[in-house]
């Protein structure tokens, strides 16, 4: 008996897809909600999409408009009218770089890494309280499926010093999958 034809094969295919899609979309909206929920102290303070410019002034130090810019997805202006914003709610730095005069250099301030850190707690928290709901035999498969995932997309690794304020950093160590996975790539 000959096996499945291509259509059939494409139309099981895409029924998977679909299902997988449908799974991706149910989870977001799981993740969305944690993210709003753990903003919600804050949300008189920074908006979703100020809060995403303190992360990434977070992660990468001091760093020019134009590299904000490109960090955040948007042009120069939108950048600095959000910097702009942030300074006066004083969570954010400005200071001339000096290995060039005519560049300022932007960072987080105290408030703004203290804003950083009480959110990421707290979707930490909600997160681990998810995690710990899963059967625990359906965790490393989820593991497995989520990094596979990260790999499609092509999103990179944090870099070492970003681990700990991204909240990868687990009990005085770097979570161990991301050295696996590294080393993995690196191959």
């Amino acid at each position: 008996m000959p096996g499945p034809t291509r259509r059939e094969v494409r139309r099981e295919n895409d029924s998977d897809s679909q299902e997988f899609v449908t799974a991706l979309l149910t989870v977001s909206r799981v993740l969305v909600g944690i993210s709003a929920r753990s903003l919600a102290e804050v949300e008189r303070t920074v908006t979703v999409t100020q809060f995403r410019t303190l992360v990434v002034l977070d992660n990468y130090g001091e760093i020019n408009l134009n590299r904000l810019a490109e960090l955040l997805g948007v042009n120069s202006s939108t950048a600095l009218r959000m910097i702009d914003r942030l300074l006066v709610a004083g969570l954010v730095t400005r200071r001339d770089n000096p290995a060039s005069r005519r560049e300022v250099l932007l960072g987080l301030s105290p408030a703004g890494r203290r804003i950083v850190r009480k959110v990421t707690r707290r979707r930490r928290t909600e997160l681990a309280r998810v995690v710990a709901g899963m059967p625990g035999e359906r965790r490393d498969d989820f593991l497995a499926a989520l990094r596979a995932f990260a790999d499609a997309a092509d999103e990179p690794e944090p870099r070492p010093d970003e681990v700990s304020s991204l909240g990868w950093y687990v009990e005085g160590r770097v979570d161990a999958g991301l050295t696996q996975r590294r080393s993995r790539k690196s191959v």
